[in-house]
This record gives C-alpha cells, sequence and structure tokens, in this order.
C-alpha cells in the first residue's frame, strides 16, 4: 500500500502534460536529457518542443522542424540537419560540431556559446540570430545569410563569414 501511495504522489508531481523519451516525434514533445544518437527522424515535426541536454548524434534529421524549440546543451555531433528549421529556437550552448547543415534556418535563433566545429553551413540563413561567443571554428560558411539578412558569405568563407 506504501509503494503505491508513493508512486500515486509522483505521478501527481509529473502531471498529465509530463513527457517520457520514449515519446514520439511531436511539436511541444519534452525530451529533456534523452538519447537519439543514430536515430533515423527525417521531417520531424518538433516545433516548441524541450530538447535540453538531449543527444542527437549521427541522427538524420534532414528538413525538420525545430521551429520555437528550447534545446540549451542539445548534442547533434555529425547529425543530418541539412534544410532543417530552427526559428526562434533557444539553442545556446548547443553542440553541432561536424553536422551537415546545408540550407538550414536559424532565423531570430540564440545560438549563443554554441558549437559549430567543422560543421556544413552551407547556405544556411542566420538572419537576426544571436551569435555571441559562437565557435564557427573550420566551420565552412559559403553561402550562408549573416545575422544582418543582407550579407551574404562569399565562396571559401571558413570559420567565419567574408
Amino acid at each position: 500500500m506504501l509503494v503505491r501511495t508513493v508512486i500515486l504522489f509522483l505521478v501527481g508531481f509529473a502531471g498529465p502534460a509530463a513527457a517520457f523519451c520514449t515519446d514520439a516525434a511531436a511539436p511541444g514533445v519534452e525530451w529533456n536529457r534523452c538519447l537519439f544518437d543514430e536515430r533515423n527522424m527525417p521531417e520531424a515535426g518538433l516545433a516548441g518542443a524541450k530538447i535540453r541536454s538531449s543527444s542527437f548524434k549521427r541522427a538524420n534529421l534532414e528538413k525538420a522542424d525545430f521551429t520555437g524549440a528550447i534545446g540549451s546543451r542539445a548534442k547533434f555531433i555529425s547529425a543530418r540537419l541539412a534544410h532543417a528549421k530552427f526559428e526562434g529556437a533557444r539553442l545556446n550552448e548547443a553542440d553541432f560540431t561536424k553536422a551537415d547543415l546545408r540550407g538550414a534556418v536559424f532565423i531570430n535563433a540564440d545560438l549563443r556559446r554554441a558549437r559549430f566545429f567543422r560543421a556544413r553551413l552551407e547556405g544556411a540563413d542566420f538572419t537576426g540570430a544571436r551569435l555571441r561567443q559562437t565557435d564557427f571554428f573550420d566551420a565552412d560558411l559559403s553561402g550562408a545569410v549573416w545575422t544582418d539578412g543582407k550579407h551574404v558569405c562569399a565562396p571559401g568563407s571558413v570559420g567565419q563569414c567574408r
């Protein structure tokens, strides 16, 4: 009886909106501290998702929609994110090391202290993005639209937008 009481007490705290790492990809899902390494989730609809400290290493998330997602310290290392949408997402301290982000949209995203080490960012759109202390070391920014929405990075822009 005591165990049942404790379980009911804990379920009451979680509330009906609680989510788990086994929940399906859906707008607003809560996947905090979850592992999705090497998963195949192209075109996943994750607008407004909470993915803090979650890992998507080597995952296929091409054309996924992370609009308005909250993903501080999320790991997208070597992930396939070509043409993914991160509009208005909060991804401070996220790690995109060696990720394929060609044509990705980061309009008005918070990317402070994010890491794009050796990432492929050709044609990405950073209009209005916050990039304070963001690391683009050895990242290919060729053809990317910069934060002012007007400047397009020159071909061969590696590590910085020229």
